[in-house]
């Protein structure tokens, strides 16, 4: 089988560049190119010079469409106002899209679900195998201990991060709330500040940290009298989430349209 043609938007960034590297050093994948944001500098610029590896013969261009039409896969860590918007374009040209935008709202995840009957997107908050098992444990630890351990999600992100908190940080507050049958809407709580009375038996707990160039750092805390259980996982690099994405592109070729995980991806 021919190597499938992998492209990035947002190549110049830091996650576009990691992403940039993953596919050249993962076999069954070549470059297809990348995109930038209108006047970026890095536009006409070959793509991996940008990411470090030298130059490929692939410049990275302006337009979206044109990269969606060249490409077998395209891999999506964005914006939430630009995501939608490609995954219309992916659905267009039956191209597999695969999304690690966070902090979209209900309306643009609603597009990428409807872009998603006519081609196959991958769509997750976090491609780390390890951030999948930590959700994992947390839906099954939620489940088992009872309602009087307290539940905390801790969240550290670098200073550029723009969301809060983080899509892994929600994604393991709805995995505590599947284990214990709860909708995470009605138990969430956010944002502490001044008196705000005792703390609500059954809440799910969020704090976000920012600072540096912390990758990404995740706790959840079970905690109840006397006892306290921590999980916690901690990305050193952004390569983690990278191979995670170009394993998610190569698993669906071939796949019949719909939205998946990376639950599907892993074969849970």
């Amino acid at each position: 089988m021919a190597d499938m043609k992998i492209g990035v938007l947002g190549a110049a960034g830091r996650m576009g560049q990691a992403l940039v590297r993953a596919i050249a050093a993962i076999e069954g994948c070549a470059i297809a190119g990348g995109t930038e944001r209108k006047g970026s500098p890095a536009i006409g610029r070959d793509i991996g010079e940008v990411a470090g590896i030298g130059a490929v013969q692939k410049k990275i261009g302006g337009d979206p469409d044109v990269l969606f039409a060249n490409s077998d896969a395209v891999l999506d860590f964005t914006a939430p106002a630009a995501t939608p918007e490609h995954a219309a374009l992916a659905a267009k040209g039956k191209t597999i899209h695969v999304i690690g935008t966070t902090g979209l709202d209900a309306d643009q995840t609603k597009r990428i679900e409807a872009a998603a009957r006519d081609t196959v997107i991958v769509f997750a908050p976090n491609f780390s195998v390890g951030v999948f098992l930590l959700t994992t444990l947390t839906e099954q630890v939620a489940g088992i201990l009872g309602p009087d351990w307290d539940i905390e999600i801790l969240e550290m992100h670098h200073n550029k991060k723009v969301d809060a908190p983080s899509g892994t940080a929600l994604a393991l507050g709805a995995a505590a709330a599947r284990g214990r049958e709860v909708e995470l809407a009605k138990v969430s709580e956010r944002g502490r500040d001044g008196i705000t009375g005792a703390r609500k038996s059954g809440n799910i707990g969020f704090a976000s940290l920012r600072g540096g160039n912390v990758v990404g750092d995740h706790s959840v805390i079970f905690a109840t009298e006397n006892e306290r259980l921590e999980l916690t996982h901690r990305a050193a690099g952004r390569e983690i989430y990278a191979r995670g994405a170009v394993r998610a592109a190569l698993w669906a070729r071939g796949k019949p349209p719909g939205l998946y995980t990376m639950k599907d991806v892993l074969g849970f």
